[in-house]
């Protein structure tokens, strides 16, 4: 773990004594550095779950795909933003490749804690760069709204977790991940327990987010800088995904009748927020609406708590991760040209950018979970667990997978396809930075369809 820790920590002197010319090229390698050294944790060779490298920080089958990715993101956000953040004085560039380090630092001792008070307090600390991102670096005037909705909507939640995580180390005298699966399962049927349980997954539900609590997440992928939006689709939804399944273990006697409200609300939520990405004119919104379905699937997945739901969900994680952070980086490129993120003025950009509209075809595709792709792979383990616990979520997953179809080729055909406006013809050319970002956002997911098994977790 410190092989990683480190090196990222040492970036923050970097990034303040690096001269101001090397200061992208220097910070984007030592990234990729960290992200190619990071690949060893695949290679596993524990065979009792946790590699303990000391009593705080350890891995295990379930936190390494999540960690790997984590360490993959950044060099390729620092590649996102060159572009717009170039122009602006040195002292701001080097902050805001500071706050991406902060985030980076921040996850990887959030997804490596075996202490629960420890992983609470990482998950909280990732809310202050984000914040800071969006609020300074955002797009349009409704930023700081967009930042106020993001901090007390999470701070809400996380508040009765902190109250949860503190009775749950009073009653069973440890908050260690590693001791805890072995102590007795805790008391049932009074109603504070069940409000305890309701206290535990709420962070984390509403940090996915579930459908009802996610107003949130459109705003601040609207209004925030290409790395913001790429951290909170990729990673920071994913902090809710792991919170759940490393909790779900300590409440399970509970959780077997409190579940049905928030199954329920998750494969309603898949519809609904697919049918609003259908009338959506906005582009970052519709990639944002398109997340929280995606996450309803992942939500669903995990609360019905059998290895295969809990391996879809890891699977979908990772690869709705990459997806969609691609997807971001594609909007953002046309955002950057056009000036705009209302598809119908961004029309009939093939004509203009053919290879560009190559990689928004494969990115709706793997999008929409096209097979072979990992998204289909866990797409079709989560509604085949979802099926075995009831066969009536087959009508509500089937539609939700033709309504993901039908608004990922909608955005397609929108943004590349039709006649050019006359206002499109002399856009400045796509660069080869923008390629090779798409090329590295795409290559995970191809060559996870080769070697799956890296991220099932321990479920098979």
């Amino acid at each position: 773990m410190l092989k990683m820790l480190i090196p990222t920590i040492m970036m923050f002197p970097m990034i303040w004594l690096a001269p101001t010319k090397w200061l992208w090229t220097v910070t984007t390698t030592h990234g990729f550095l960290i992200a190619l050294v990071s690949l060893t944790w695949l290679s596993w060779t524990s065979e009792t779950g946790w590699t303990t490298t000391g009593p705080y920080l350890a891995t295990d089958p379930l936190s390494t795909p999540l960690l790997v990715l984590t360490c993959w993101l950044l060099p390729l956000m620092i590649l996102a933003s060159q572009n717009h953040i170039k122009p602006e004085p040195a002292a701001r560039q080097r902050l805001y490749i500071t706050l991406l380090t902060s985030l980076q630092t921040f996850l990887i001792m959030a997804f490596g804690a075996t202490e629960i008070i420890m992983f609470y307090v990482m998950f909280e600390a990732t809310l202050i760069p984000t914040l800071i991102i969006i609020t300074r670096w955002g797009n349009q005037t409704e930023r700081l709204n967009a930042g106020i909705y993001f901090l007390f909507y999470t701070l809400a939640g996380s508040l009765p977790l902190l109250v949860a995580l503190l009775l749950l180390q009073k009653s069973t005298g440890t908050s260690s991940l590693l001791i805890i699966q072995y102590t007795p399962p805790l008391l049932v049927n009074s109603w504070s327990h069940k409000i305890w349980w309701a206290g535990c997954l709420i962070a984390f539900l509403v940090k996915m987010p579930l459908y009802g609590v996610h107003l949130w997440l459109p705003k601040a992928h609207v209004e925030a800088p290409v790395a913001g939006s790429m951290v909170l689709a990729a990673i920071l939804l994913k902090l809710g995904g792991y919170g759940m399944m490393r909790m779900m273990m300590v409440l399970d006697p509970l959780s077997k009748e409190l579940i049905y409200p928030f199954i329920i609300l998750a494969l309603w939520g898949i519809i609904m927020t697919g049918s609003i990405c259908l009338r959506q004119t906005d582009l970052k919104s519709l990639i944002a609406y398109s997340s929280v379905s995606h996450m309803g699937l992942v939500a669903g997945g995990i609360l019905i708590q059998t290895p295969w739901g809990f391996s879809g969900a890891i699977i979908l994680m990772v690869a709705h991760g990459l997806v969609s952070s691609m997807l971001f980086c594609l909007a953002n490129t046309a955002y950057e040209r056009t000036h705009s993120r209302t598809m119908i003025l961004a029309r009939g950009l093939q004509v203009i950018f053919p290879l560009t509209a190559v990689w928004w075809f494969i990115a709706n595709l793997a999008n929409l979970a096209l097979p072979p792709l990992p998204n289909l792979m866990g797409e079709l383990l989560i509604i085949t667990t979802l099926f075995n616990w009831s066969p009536w979520t087959i009508m509500l997953t089937g539609a939700g997978t033709l309504i993901t179809a039908a608004y990922s080729l909608y955005l397609y055909v929108m943004s590349q396809r039709g006649p050019t406006p006359y206002h499109m013809l002399e856009l400045p050319p796509f660069h080869t930075r923008e390629h090779l970002l798409m090329a590295l956002h795409l290559m995970p997911v191809i060559l996870l369809m080769v070697k799956p098994e890296l991220m099932w977790g321990w479920c098979f």
